[in-house]
């Protein structure tokens, strides 16, 4: 692994949305099985994130030519960073929410119309600027799954610092790619539902070549100024 450099990315919506497309109909129906043993695998407790993260280094392995195998998005060797991430996430919920959870019993314990209109008041503000603040923290974040799994950087630490720097000027970007994403990939829904499994693999190989770019971007960086140093 590459020194744990980062800098802003240049996020290409367009490129990604193109190349995620071509790249699906490459192999789809690989990419339907892996995405099905993806959704089996996300049954396990903690294991959602790490599902997704194996299924963007099978998608990298299709995209390289290599051997790729459905069977690998059951591997286990990113456990320990994606449920560090987990717990991190859970306990920042908690946390968010411990203002309601104390709220809500001392009104109850007040009584009156007054007490109840005091928490309505309070909670309308509160959870739009938890919702608002949980999706801010999800957007600097967007980079840590490639981190993870596609640069093999364990340190959540780490991991959250870089995707902030890569972050810096795209959050617009990375906002409307998230809301085009979506929106394509929840198309299937429409189609009786089950059209979910042929529309779903896209929303991973789009973030898969999002992914992958902004990690070319910063490893052409990197191995240019181990060439500068060379020179010397």
């Amino acid at each position: 692994m590459m020194n744990s450099k980062a800098k802003p990315i240049e996020f290409k919506l367009n490129e990604y949305l193109n190349k995620g497309l071509e790249l699906l109909k490459k192999d789809f129906g690989n990419f339907l099985v892996a995405y099905i043993v993806c959704m089996i695998m996300a049954i396990i407790p903690f294991c959602g994130l790490l599902a997704m993260g194996n299924f963007y280094k099978y998608c990298r392995k299709v995209n390289k030519g290599e051997q790729a195998n459905v069977g690998d998005i059951f591997n286990f060797d990113d456990f320990l960073p994606y449920f560090i991430v987990q717990l991190i996430i859970i306990a920042a919920v908690i946390v968010l929410y411990i203002p309601l959870f104390i709220l809500i019993p001392v009104s109850s314990m007040a009584g009156g119309d007054d007490a109840s209109a005091a928490v309505a008041i309070f909670m309308m503000p509160y959870m739009f600027i938890i919702f608002i603040a949980i999706f801010i923290v999800a957007l600097l974040g967007f980079y840590i799954p490639a981190l993870i799994s596609l640069k093999g950087i364990r340190d959540i630490k780490t991991a959250w610092s870089m995707s902030r720097i890569m972050t810096k000027n795209n959050l617009l970007s990375i906002f409307l790619f998230a809301i085009v994403v979506g929106f394509l990939s929840q198309i299937g829904i429409l189609l009786c539902g089950i059209g979910i499994l042929i529309t779903m693999p896209y929303f991973y190989t789009t973030h898969y070549f999002a992914f992958e770019d902004a990690l070319q971007q910063i490893e052409y960086d990197e191995i240019k100024e181990i060439g500068s140093k060379n020179e010397f």
